[in-house]
């Protein structure tokens, strides 16, 4: 892909799709006086707009890329509806939406493909295609430094639009990535906007673009109140197979309702007797994690090293946890920390050969971009922690369509790690592992966790919604109350030390 193209996002529209597209909006009484197309590219909405719209009386359309923009007024010049239509070039940032929106009568509908392109890889790009940097989705310490405040260019754009329009007669429908349009309505919800109903039509990203990435058509009426916090989901652009309805209930993003409704009764409302762990983050996988050869380890690198056995430990990562138990670790990882911002000086000591190995190959670490490294001490990692050095472990990885929890035990006598795309529980014993194991992987379990989970998230699992069973609930509502008092009883809720190195 060209890196003009892969700066703007830009993927166009087949006019197949838009006719798809404005047929199902006409079909469902939309009659728009105004219809807008915030980055129209070579104009398929517009065009097709004009074709099931004809009552329309203005049509706008700013973009960009003026090569895209030549070849539309060319296609627009053998349409006699052609005078209805104002063509602009410009970017979506450059212009103020507010003055243009204020031009037009209502009713209004906003539609479009806008860029399939995040923020990170922009900056990446040096591009200045770029919204005004703010905390729009108020994300806070940590989490605004290790990738939740990543988004979606779109995102911003849909937001910026609805908001602008909240409570107008009009209708937004955008093609986005599926996760883009639950993100601006968890938002909208969130913050009591007043907006109508909305709907989901899931598409094939691959058939329609060429690329494998879970799209749908995201329509949203904005004129409503914020007491309409569902959205029904449809597979393909009809309402002929409707799939599903997931909503925000209780403060929850809830990707069931129904089954929310009947397991909510399970969800933490006091303190965590067991809490989710992430494994560790280390930024550097070429050189910190290492294959077991008979008398030595090898790097990715493909280089061979003689280490001390001090700070080296087994490793399980989120393939191996998604295959299900796992008894021989393939990788070690090297593990200079046993909590996040403890002093690595130490090693030097401690284990000689590992510090010349680690300082070796010190360009991997200063390389790592994420600021949670900044002003740590060097060779810093993070998910670290004396729950880390649990011998048994619970766990589930958080990148597979796979709700499947599984035993970690130790391994070689030395506690497994998982790397920071698996989360786990701590345990005192293998028999609590077990016991919990048993729990989790109930059917009642199953359900709970499936009303918060979209399967279609590139981490559909999180410590978030993990977090959000209480597994003392969930041993009474499977009658084993007895069983767990037996381990809850012996910790301190929200203990922060169970396992003291």
């Amino acid at each position: 892909m060209a890196i003009r193209q892969k700066e703007l996002g830009d993927f166009q529209t087949p006019i197949k799709l838009s006719q798809q597209v404005c047929r199902l909006l006409a079909q469902q009484g939309i009659s728009p006086t105004v219809i807008i197309e915030p980055t129209c590219g070579k104009g398929s909405f517009i065009l097709a707009s004009l074709e099931y719209f004809p009552q329309v009386e203005r049509v706008f359309g700013l973009e960009i890329n003026a090569d895209h923009l030549h070849r539309l007024k060319q296609e627009l010049s053998r349409r006699i509806s052609s005078d209805k239509v104002e063509i602009r070039h410009g970017d979506f940032f450059g212009v103020n939406w507010e003055t243009i929106l204020a031009e037009f009568s209502e009713p209004l509908l906003i539609i479009g493909n806008p860029p399939w392109v995040t923020n990170s890889t922009l900056g990446q790009l040096n591009s200045q295609n770029l919204p005004e940097k703010t905390n729009f989705q108020n994300h806070s310490g940590l989490d605004a430094l290790t990738g939740k405040s990543n988004f979606d260019i779109s995102e911003w754009m849909l937001l910026h639009l609805i908001q602008l329009i909240s409570g107008q007669d009009g209708v937004l429908a955008m093609l986005v990535k599926t996760s883009v349009a639950r993100k601006v309505l968890k938002h909208l919800w969130e913050n009591r906007s007043n907006i109508g109903q909305s709907q989901i039509y899931l598409l094939d990203g691959k058939q329609e673009f060429g690329v494998s990435v879970d799209m749908c058509l995201f329509v949203c009426n904005t004129k409503g109140n914020h007491s309409n916090q569902i959205c029904k989901v449809y597979d393909g652009v009809s309402e002929e197979t409707f799939l599903t309805t997931f909503g925000f209930n209780d403060g929850h993003l809830v990707a069931n309702i129904n089954s929310y409704n009947q397991w909510k009764h399970l969800i933490t409302t006091t303190a965590k007797h067991y809490k989710w762990r992430s494994g560790i983050k280390h930024d550097a996988a070429k050189v910190m994690e290492l294959t077991q050869h008979t008398t030595c380890y090898k790097n990715s690198l493909g280089e061979t090293c003689i280490l001390e056995n001090d700070y080296l430990y087994p490793l399980l990562k989120s393939s191996d946890i998604a295959k299900g138990a796992v008894e021989h670790p393939r990788r070690w990882v090297l593990v200079p920390q046993s909590y996040v911002g403890e002093s690595t000086a130490h090693i030097k000591h401690n284990a000689p050969k590992t510090w010349d190995y680690l300082n070796t190959h010190k360009t991997f670490f200063d390389k790592r971009k994420s600021s949670i490294y900044k002003n740590k001490p060097q060779f810093s990692i993070f998910g670290i922690g004396d729950y880390s050095f649990a011998l048994w472990k619970v766990a589930i990885s958080g990148l597979y369509k796979n709700l499947k929890f599984v035993v970690v035990g130790p391994y070689e006598d030395k506690p497994v790690m998982l790397d920071d795309t698996c989360y786990f529980i701590p345990c005192t014993s293998q028999k609590e592992a077990n016991f919990l194991v048993s729990l989790l992987n109930s059917q009642v379990a199953k359900e709970f966790f499936s009303s918060f989970i979209f399967w279609d998230s590139k981490r559909p699992v999180t410590a978030h919604i993990l977090g959000q069973l209480d597994i003392l609930l969930l041993a009474q509502e499977l009658d084993v109350e007895s069983e767990i008092k037996e381990y809850v009883h012996t910790k301190k809720v929200n203990q922060p030390s169970l396992f003291p190195l």
